[in-house]
């Protein structure tokens, strides 16, 4: 594999990032579990790095629950809403812990429970068109930030230029996903946690 535009701009289209649950793929019928996980099996599969890798397991979603980041099943049927927080879950577990999420989501559960005024299908909306907005800023900063690794490496040996390029690549990358995680988790302290003003 060679470090140029072309390379990376076809690892970024095989994520298929824009294929996600949408709300009208969530039954409005309540699901039990097994399903729940068929669901997630079917519609993300996608996003597993590995064949056999589990993106949602009955032990995961009992600890959620345990650890109430997940509201408890009603007579074990999982709601639409069940499923939207798993999605949440899911997709803040990649960066943050069980603990932030907790913090997170410890106000949004008490709503959700208690049927009040935050509307958790419009904030999914809401999620999945950031998400959408945020690969097109991926796809439109990608020429710009692989030029940028070109120049500060035109000086590197050629044997190994491709190597030394995709690392300093990788490491960009993690360096911004790091940003990006220490910048929520101070958002988490500053405003979820019971010392806010």
């Amino acid at each position: 594999m060679k470090f140029n535009e072309k390379e990376i701009s076809l690892l970024l289209k095989d994520l298929l990032l824009n294929k996600e649950i949408e709300l009208s793929d969530i039954p409005d019928l309540e699901l039990y579990m097994d399903q729940v996980i068929t669901l997630f099996d079917d519609k993300l599969s996608h996003l597993k790095r590995f064949y056999d890798e589990k993106l949602m397991t009955k032990t995961m979603i009992n600890n959620y629950t345990k650890s109430k980041i997940l509201i408890p099943p009603n007579k074990k049927k999982y709601s639409k809403e069940h499923m939207i927080l798993l999605i949440l879950i899911y997709n803040l577990k990649q960066s943050l812990s069980i603990n932030d999420i907790g913090i997170l989501f410890k106000d949004l559960l008490d709503h959700v429970s208690n049927d009040n005024d935050i509307d958790l299908h419009k904030i999914y909306e809401s999620f999945l068109e950031i998400k959408k907005y945020q690969e097109g800023i991926l796809k439109n900063e990608l020429p710009d930030k692989i030029k940028f690794i070109e120049e500060s490496t035109s000086g590197l040996d050629l044997s190994n230029k491709d190597l030394s390029q995709m690392l300093i690549f990788v490491l960009s990358l993690i360096n911004e996903a790091n940003i990006r995680k220490r910048l929520a988790e101070k958002i988490i302290d500053g405003f979820f946690t019971n010392d806010r003003l």
